[in-house]
């Protein structure tokens, strides 16, 4: 059954949004937008306000100047639960689904349909009408599901039929939701924004992926440092131009304008047949002062073999030694008191510590350098410590004690660096590293890990950026069905050359 179509022109305008919070100002005079029956895109660097708009929308934020009209009309939200009555919805990275709940539990949660004098719930009905929703999306899932046992794609689409199957639902926003995504999984995605675009639906679609952008939007507003820099038709703006209007200065090529290591040392690391339960036998050698990429598909084993070497997935055999020293991490304690350290590709679950300060988040791998032999914490070093990371990796923060949380994913990512930099480890391990980030902020981490390379460090680089493991890396090592495929040199090294080793694979060209 086709849910009826809703065709009222509709629209969201913001009127002179102005947002500060203690020491910073999130957005200024904000004026704009958007209406029914296409897709917005939201753009910017990273803390440019994207996301604090949308909180002010969702009613998370109250504005501190400024209104918004909703078909005309002037409102205010004071929770996402006014919004959502308002046919506002907001799907964000986080799921907002309640895992040990059924499929059709979460869609109809607070208002599930009742029968009866003792209005008892009606599973039944309940069940009908998420098989209705089920079907008018063309997905693979049953309304008694767990959504625990779903994959997170389809997490995800809960969360959007669940927003869906409110009739008056109006404006609909994605905020960076495909991160976890596989290709397959994003196309589905897009089919259900065309859907709700067809339907007259608002949609506002946050991210940094410049294909997907002129894949699925139709416009794109741009914004600058909490300022609003206009709104452009997708094909009537060219990415170099995007790109200056979102950080404010021209790129160029990134890759060509950073400061490498000229002076690669002696071999720091040597991985000697090394294999876990989710690896064959790898080898390879690491020297100071090298960016070695490791590329491949998703499911290659990049990630895994890493893991091991920390001690973070049991080894089954093979050898790993550090300056001709023969090492044994038992635990990711151990690697990092040998001078090994991983920055892990999810931030969200394996990075930060969501419910301390951005302060406590950088000097929480260094408690044993700042504590006495007694175990008693030295407060001065401890301070001098957290606002020496916030300098030195350029966190934009108002105060060390600010929640991580609240920073923008690429202020998070440094405080993860700064951490682990804090520990002065020999080798640096960056598993997606700018995976979310803009690309304003992508130049910084780039230069930041030329300087981690021409302080003498051995660095390890995954990424499925095929451009980045190539700009960044002097050997590439490509990996297919988690076994080394071929290593490659910078100078000889190109995108076709990596991906005929991630997906036909040869010969090991001896990683030395």
């Amino acid at each position: 059954m086709q849910k009826e179509v809703y065709r009222l022109k509709s629209s969201v305008e913001f009127c002179n949004i102005t947002k500060y919070f203690p020491g910073v100002k999130a957005l200024e005079n904000i004026c704009f937008q958007v209406e029914s029956g296409e897709v917005l895109a939201f753009m910017g660097e990273n803390g440019a306000g994207k996301s604090t708009l949308l909180k002010i929308l969702n009613g998370d934020y109250q504005p501190t100047e400024g209104k918004y009209l909703i078909d005309g009309k002037e409102r205010h939200f004071n929770n996402p639960s006014e919004a959502i009555e308002a046919g506002i919805s907001v799907i964000y990275q986080e799921r907002q689904i309640l895992m040990d709940l059924s499929v059709a539990e979460n869609i109809f949660l607070g208002r599930l349909p009742v029968k009866g004098i003792l209005k008892q719930i009606d599973m039944k009905e309940a069940y009908r009408r998420t098989q209705e929703i089920i079907d008018d999306f063309g997905l693979d899932m049953k309304p008694g599901d767990m959504v625990k046992d779903l994959s997170i794609a389809y997490q995800q689409m809960v969360e959007i039929m669940k927003a869906y199957s409110r009739e008056n639902l109006k404006l609909i926003a994605f905020d960076e939701p495909t991160a976890s995504l596989s290709d397959s999984e994003i196309d589905s995605l897009f089919k259900i924004i065309r859907k709700l675009k067809d339907e007259g639906k608002m949609i506002i679609y946050v991210s940094h992926r410049m294909k997907e952008i002129q894949t699925i939007t139709d416009k794109i507003a741009i914004f600058k440092d909490g300022t609003y820099m206009g709104t452009y038709g997708v094909h009537e703006i060219s990415e170099e131009e995007l790109i200056h209007k979102m950080v404010g200065r021209n790129l160029g090529d990134v890759y060509n304008n950073l400061e490498r290591n000229q002076h690669i040392g002696d071999v720091l690391l040597e991985v000697k047949n090394l294999r876990t339960e989710y690896t064959k036998e790898i080898s390879f050698t690491l020297r100071k002062g090298e960016v070695l990429g490791f590329s491949g598909l998703v499911g290659a084993g990049r990630t895994e073999i890493m893991r091991g070497i920390i001690g973070a997935d049991k080894v089954l055999s093979g050898e790993i030694f550090l300056e001709n020293k023969k090492i044994v991490n038992r635990d990711p304690g151990d690697a990092e008191k040998n001078g090994i350290v991983m920055v892990p590709e999810d931030r969200k679950t394996q990075g930060i510590l969501a419910n301390l300060g951005v302060g406590e988040n950088i000097t929480i791998g260094s408690l044993h350098r700042n504590s006495s032999a007694l175990g008693i914490m030295n407060r001065v070093k401890e301070r001098e410590m957290q606002q020496r990371g916030i300098a030195d990796f350029r966190i934009k923060t108002p105060n060390a004690e600010k929640k991580i949380v609240e920073l923008s994913g690429g202020n998070q990512q440094k405080a993860i660096v700064a951490r682990w930099m804090g520990t002065n480890p020999k080798v640096v391990i960056l598993d997606e590293p700018t995976k979310g980030i803009d690309i304003g902020a992508k130049s910084e981490f780039y230069q930041m890990i030329c300087e981690f390379a021409k302080q003498g460090l051995g660095v390890i680089l995954i990424s499925s950026e095929l451009p980045e493991v190539i700009g960044l890396s002097d050997r590439i090592i490509v990996m297919k069905g988690r076994e080394i495929a071929g290593e490659i040199k910078r100078e000889e090294a190109n995108e076709e050359v990596l991906l005929s080793l991630a997906m036909i694979g040869g010969n090991q060209d001896g990683a030395e």
